[in-house]
């Protein structure tokens, strides 16, 4: 009788994960009609991102990954937008001003498809360059968010979009954590 020998390693499919979590309150109103009544409410991004993963698009300064359907959850005013697809997730660390989180995923809005963009702007710093690389837990944690002022503008910002209704732009006032 042969005995078996059982070695547990690390598997690379057991990879670590880091749970992004943007909430606040969405306001206000930068652009658009707002069909949503989002201005004013509450609203809530995780995203679930595995460290392992590399860019699908990469330049000097950003990096965008690509995330697996269902790694980001949406939460407008209670209301929880159930997402479609892929994600992506891009991080930006500019020579000056605030490093930056960019989420964009598709979600079923009214009854149509339509795509969530949340901004997070941290502050300056808060990766290291080994974001470009693999995605990274930000320092310090938490953060707290200050609202665009412009749509086009520097600042915490939640864009959605549905097809037949246009866009609409909100700030969010709140905080980021890891």
């Amino acid at each position: 009788m042969s005995a078996a020998v059982l070695i547990l390693g690390l598997c690379p499919l057991m990879a670590a994960s880091i749970t992004y979590t943007v909430t606040g309150t969405l306001g206000p109103v930068l652009s658009g009609s707002d069909p949503l009544g989002a201005n004013g409410e509450s609203g809530t991004l995780i995203a679930t991102v595995s460290t392992t993963l590399t860019p699908t698009s990469k330049t000097k300064t950003s990096a965008t990954y690509t995330l697996p359907a269902g790694a980001i959850t949406v939460n407008i005013g209670g209301t929880v937008y159930g997402t479609t697809g892929t994600s992506t997730l891009k991080y930006t660390l500019p020579s000056t001003g605030s490093d930056t989180m960019v989420f964009t995923t598709n979600v079923s809005l009214l009854g149509f498809t339509g795509t969530v963009v949340g901004t997070a702007s941290l502050a300056k710093g808060s990766f290291t360059s080994a974001v470009l690389k693999h995605p990274q837990k930000f320092t310090p944690s938490p953060q707290t968010l200050t609202p665009a002022k412009k749509a086009s503008g520097a600042g915490s910002k939640v864009e959605y979009t549905v097809a037949i209704l246009g866009s609409t732009t909100l700030g969010i006032s709140g905080s980021a954590s890891n």
